[in-house]
């Protein structure tokens, strides 16, 4: 799920500030997504986008990890000041953060400096901070479906989905958890600075361009072995004509499986239907092609498969939250100020 606002063009390149906090009992794993996302994305001219710092909420010295070894924090609390976006990812140690949903004094004091209008975003169980602070009242949030049960009695105002792997409510971002953290990060570099520059980072960390927001978490029945059928088949030979009507049947035929099976087999492996799997493909081709071509709106819509610049123009409103003229002139005008990007997004 994912709402993409309309962004500002800077007057003066400096990289967008990324300061992930650092909480003790955290998992390197999901530490390291951010520095690994953001690091990669440059400009034409090879300058680095987003500058990766990471704090803790007490003076630099060692962070306990949930693994047999601490880190090192070269920063403390201050540099919560400076970021443009602060990311938290999850902990195991959270103490009545976690138990109660109240801030301990120490981490409200660190939080206090974050400047208003900051993004902010969360991995995993790192939601468990931005509710306890009150940032997610009355707003749409996810975490690992283990959890979201639990954390939905501790915080009744907010509206949990267990369901997703990520959620944009635009200055407030919260994903499931470990891999989900990639999509988030992968998700918020497209809003940044489109697709192509965030397919380029993807490509390079060797994980997919791009899992929809909406996806689902998790997949109830086992993922069929690779030695059975599957639909990797109808998957390419569909994203080979999505300029051109696909029904349901055709790709079934791909496998030669019925209609039925096919779609509950797709389901097992993709997580969604396929119908939303050709939509969310789609998305990505106009997307894609409004960033990088002269194309009228009606040629693209004709290209990605929508038929028509209303039908374009409508899937585009619902998955990005902007119209495709509007899209256009966010990234092509990126596209020509060699890829700065705003303080804020």
């Amino acid at each position: 799920m994912s709402r993409e606002p309309e962004r500002r063009p800077p007057s003066e390149f400096r990289p967008h500030r990324v300061v992930v906090l650092a909480l003790d009992g955290l998992l390197p794993f999901e530490l390291g997504i951010p520095h690994r996302i953001f690091g990669r994305p440059k400009d034409a001219r090879g300058r680095h986008l987003y500058e990766v710092v990471t704090c803790s909420i007490r003076p630099p010295g060692p962070v306990r990890t949930d693994a047999d070894f601490a880190i090192q924090v070269e920063h403390g609390p201050e540099a919560l000041a400076t970021a443009d976006t602060v990311i938290i990812p999850a902990s195991y140690e959270l103490g009545p953060v976690f138990e109660e949903g109240v801030l301990t004094d120490e981490l409200a004091t660190a939080l206090a400096l974050v400047r208003p209008g900051t993004r902010l975003a969360s991995i995993c169980t790192g939601v468990y901070v931005l509710a306890a602070a009150g940032m997610l009242d009355g707003r749409p949030a996810t975490t690992h479906w283990a959890d979201a049960e639990r954390f939905q009695r501790l915080f009744p105002r907010i509206k949990v989905d267990a369901d997703v792997l990520f959620i944009d409510d635009g200055d407030v971002l919260t994903s499931a958890g470990v891999a989900a953290g990639i999509d988030l990060c992968l998700h918020m570099v497209r809003r940044d600075h489109g697709t192509a520059i965030a397919t380029e980072v993807a490509r390079r960390t060797v994980v997919p361009p791009h899992r929809d927001g909406g996806q689902a978490q998790y997949i109830h029945r086992p993922v069929p072995d690779p030695q059975q059928s599957s639909t990797t088949t109808a998957r390419a030979w569909a994203l080979g004509r999505l300029d051109e009507p696909i029904q349901l049947r055709d790709m079934a035929d791909q496998e030669a499986m019925s209609v039925r099976t096919f779609t509950r087999r797709f389901r097992e492996e993709v997580g969604v239907s396929p119908g939303q799997w050709l939509t969310q493909q789609r998305v990505e081709r106009a997307r894609h092609l409004l960033e990088s071509t002269d194309l009228s709106v009606d040629q693209v819509a004709g290209a990605a498969g929508f038929g028509t610049a209303q039908s374009m123009r409508q899937h585009l409103q619902a998955a990005l939250g902007v119209t495709p003229t509007s899209y256009r002139r966010t990234f092509r005008a990126a596209g020509k100020a060699d890829g700065q990007v705003a303080g804020r997004a």
